[in-house]
């Protein structure tokens, strides 16, 4: 059965028609009218108002959100500088390294040369759009290659930055979405993934994608060897051979399904190396790497229980054995040192990460603890020194946003090379504390969520934001709450980020529990969720917003709609409101690997599906008040998805706040942008929570 949908037209023509009724200002029914001989008002009321409201950003629509005060802006303001620092990659030669930090004062993070620990740092690249990544060319780090995108639109570009001029030259071509993968040994070649750009929400597609691996010298960008054309799209290269003559594929086909491929880079023929069987169970096969001869490989798979362990592949042989011992968790990151006889692995236990190393040339082979004492949190960019028995990574704790340190391999001492900021008058030192709690869903499976409550000041039960990640195979971490914490420990909010079904880091069996046909086995668990925050003392089950991004917005359009009359409000960030069109816009590059986790539209009785559980179609029993937030270059969520659910829920009465940034894509990463949105973030909470 086929579905209408709204076009574009029409979706542009009920904003257009909306935006003229704002800006006309209509006056209320029954408003006595000026006198058109009436003496003119006095300018300095007026000046006096305007002076105590903060316009939105140039790049901003705004539709339905009040005028933000001047002392909303100082209360927060404390809240919105904290500036962490993220490891982007070891200098070649030297104990330096590239950061990446957002400056005091600018809108966007940049990348930073740190000569040394706690050491200034040397601002790279000025570019007006975010540079998160970043790397050294591999001989003697002359210069570096990075990525840049456009206004959120993940069309991404390689660029040479040459560090003794600051010259930076553009490497590829915007035809395509770029991705810099790998250096082969130290000669000055690297291997690039492109994919096509179809601009999907603006009416192009394409049934088949194809990836395309090439070979490129950053000094001669012109020149550019094709190793090999792979079908679809999630190709990356995990690792080059150390004589460069090979490199390890990862084809991710789900966030339960990838495979491991080996490929010839002088001819592009490939073999597929993991499972070695086509007839293998369905599993993930991750984090390969070659070891110092290149004889085996060593990589992570979950192909013999819940949870992803190391292995070692011999592959003369075809013999895979075990590493290290099993782990109650998972692995979810898996390096070498130069030397490839060291590997250092981070598991995720609870939401916690720990990393542990292996000594690979040990007898025993046990995996062991890299600190006994030291910070607790999320942890990413986990990278040895070329040279050095020194180990990079990136931490941010529930105390304070992400900092940069190095773990010395040989006295096992841990060192702070940054210290994160934050407003004179915020202590994240003081914030409260993060709890693991858990409840019952509908089906008797425990479900887990992070809460953090009000400081002991808040007196009576606290209203409660229930704020749902994105993926749908993300994970709320015990990390840093940044912003948010105003909420808690000024306004007295409860923050609550459950983990649903189809969360990641429970395991791969609770992974896929809400695909296809299970998907709002998920929205059930909200369900359970507010059943059990109505049986906590300290809770008001009468206050509760739910909120989320991308798939979480997603979560909370669909809370809305099936427990509005349990919801004070609902916030939509960049989320799906449609299956269907969602599916039909989003890039190609993406579509058939969200197709395994949502569905196939294309399959009639799919399609059917799809199109009834989604909000868009529900969008009439939405009759609490709603927030939606996107940006205009989402290649993911086109924008079209929030464009549509506020159209259809303001035709129905309820009440919308909407922001649309024209310069952002699947989220806000300036920070005028994301700062005007927490604002309205927080009026819109003190509204329908009555604070």
């Amino acid at each position: 059965m086929q579905h209408p949908r709204l076009t574009r037209r029409h979706v542009l023509a009920a904003s257009t028609a909306w935006n003229a009724g704002h800006l006309a200002g209509c006056a209320a029914p029954g408003a006595a009218q000026a006198p058109a001989t009436a003496e003119p008002p006095s300018l300095a009321a007026p000046a006096a108002a305007a002076a105590a409201l903060v316009a939105p950003p140039a790049s901003l629509l705004v539709q339905g959100v009040p005028p933000i005060s001047r002392a909303l802006v100082e209360a927060v303001e404390r809240y919105s500088e904290f500036r962490g620092h993220g490891f982007v990659d070891w200098h070649p030669l030297r104990r330096e390294m590239l950061v990446a930090h957002r400056a005091l004062g600018d809108s966007t993070t940049q990348l930073y040369r740190l000569v040394g620990p706690q050491a200034m740092l040397e601002r790279l690249t000025h570019e007006r759009d975010p540079v998160t990544s970043g790397s050294y060319e591999p001989r003697d780090g002359r210069y570096v290659v990075f990525a840049r995108a456009r206004g959120g639109d993940e069309a991404f570009q390689l660029y040479r930055l040459d560090l003794d001029t600051r010259q930076v030259t553009s490497l590829t071509d915007a035809g395509e979405r770029h991705a810099f993968q790998s250096w082969i040994g130290t000669g000055g070649q690297m291997l690039v993934v492109s994919l096509p750009l179809d601009r999907t929400a603006s009416g192009g597609t394409r049934a088949q994608v194809q990836s395309t691996l090439s070979a490129m010298d950053p000094m001669q960008p012109k020149v550019r060897r094709v190793v090999a054309t792979l079908p679809g799209g999630g190709w990356g290269v995990l690792d080059v051979h150390p004589a460069g003559s090979q490199a390890l594929l990862q084809q991710y086909l789900a966030a339960t399904e990838s495979h491991v491929w080996l490929i010839d880079l002088a001819d592009g023929r490939r073999q597929r190396l993991l499972p070695r069987d086509a007839s293998a169970p369905r599993a993930s096969w991750r984090h390969a790497r070659f070891l110092a001869d290149g004889a085996a490989v060593v990589f992570s798979s979950d192909v013999e229980g819940e949870f992803r362990q190391p292995y070692r592949l011999t592959l003369a042989t075809g013999r895979t054995e075990p590493l290290g011992g099993p782990l109650a968790w998972g692995v979810d990151g898996l390096t070498l040192d130069h030397g490839r006889t060291r590997a250092a692995l981070r598991s995720n236990e609870d939401g916690r990460d720990v990393l542990r190393l292996l000594d690979l040339r040990a007898g025993d082979g046990a995996l062991r603890p890299a600190w006994t004492e030291g910070p607790v949190g999320t942890m990413s960019a986990v990278e040895f020194h070329p040279r050095r028995a020194e180990l990079a990574f990136t931490m941010a704790t529930a105390q304070g946003p992400a900092q940069v340190y190095s773990l010395d391999l040989t006295t096992g001492a841990l060192q702070a090379w940054t210290q994160p900021a934050a407003h004179p008058l915020a202590d994240p030192s003081r914030f409260t504390p993060q709890a693991l709690v858990r409840w019952k869903s509908f089906d008797g499976r425990m479900i887990s969520g992070w809460l953090t409550r009000p400081p002991s000041r808040f007196s009576g039960p606290r209203p409660v934001l229930v704020d749902i990640h994105g993926g749908p195979e993300g994970q709320a971490r015990a990390g840093f709450l940044g912003r948010q914490q105003y909420l808690v420990q000024e306004l007295g909010i409860a923050l609550l980020r459950p983990n649903v079904r189809g969360s990641s880091g429970y395991g791969k069996t609770f992974l896929d529990l809400d695909n296809g046909l299970r998907r709002e086995d998920s929205v059930r668990d909200i369900g359970t969720l507010l059943d059990w925050i109505a049986t906590q003392p300290d809770l008001d089950a009468r206050r509760v917003v739910v909120g989320g991004g991308s798939y979480g917005g997603y979560m909370s359009l669909a809370a809305a709609v099936h427990f509005g009359n349990r919801l004070a409000g609902s916030i939509d960030v960049v989320g799906i409101s449609h299956f269907v069109t969602f599916l039909e816009s989003t890039e190609s590059y993406r579509r058939d690997l969200r197709r395994v986790e949502y569905g196939d539209e294309r399959d009639p009785t799919m399609r059917e599906f799809l199109h009834r559980i989604s909000p868009l179609t529900g969008a009439h029993r939405i009759t609490s008040p709603l927030l939606v937030v996107q940006g205009r270059n989402d290649p993911r969520v086109p924008w079209t998805e929030a464009e549509q659910i506020v159209a259809r829920v303001r035709a129905a009465g309820t009440t919308v706040w909407y922001l649309r940034a024209e310069n952002e894509g699947h989220g806000f990463a300036r920070k005028e942008n994301a700062d005007f949105q927490f604002w309205t973030q927080v009026m819109f909470l003190r509204q329908v929570m009555r604070l």
